[in-house]
């Protein structure tokens, strides 16, 4: 039923002026429109909207991720941008807060200004 329907993400935020600065400065997101209730931003043509809340405990897991080409390249890009990366206890992670799976894959994660958990993948 839902096959063939395009996604929607939502992330909460208390403040829509610092979650603005976050998404489209830092991570250079599309912006495409504003109301009283969101942001929606395009990601490579999925709707983002990081919606208007008054209160929310952020969830202790990645809620968005996105899947890159060069992990390394990006953490250094977002990094020069301003971006902190997590480091996990018992984790493997290397200098650059990316941890390598067993498989290959690696992963790094940071946080939005409310605390949501996002991370970027390289499979």
């Amino acid at each position: 039923m839902l096959t063939k329907s395009n996604i929607v993400g939502f992330i909460p935020s208390t403040n829509l002026d610092k979650s603005k600065s976050f998404f489209e400065d830092k991570l250079g997101l599309d912006l495409k429109n504003i109301d009283e209730f969101a942001l929606e931003f395009d990601v490579n043509q999925i709707k983002l909207r990081i919606t208007t809340v008054a209160e929310f405990t952020p969830a202790n897991y990645t809620v968005l991720g996105w899947e890159v080409d060069d992990i390394e390249a990006t953490v250094k890009e977002l990094v020069a941008k301003g971006i902190h990366f997590e480091r996990h206890e018992n984790m493997p992670q290397d200098d650059l807060s990316i941890c390598t799976f067993p498989g290959g894959s690696k992963v790094a994660w940071f946080k939005d200004p409310e605390g949501n958990t996002l991370s970027i993948t390289q499979f």
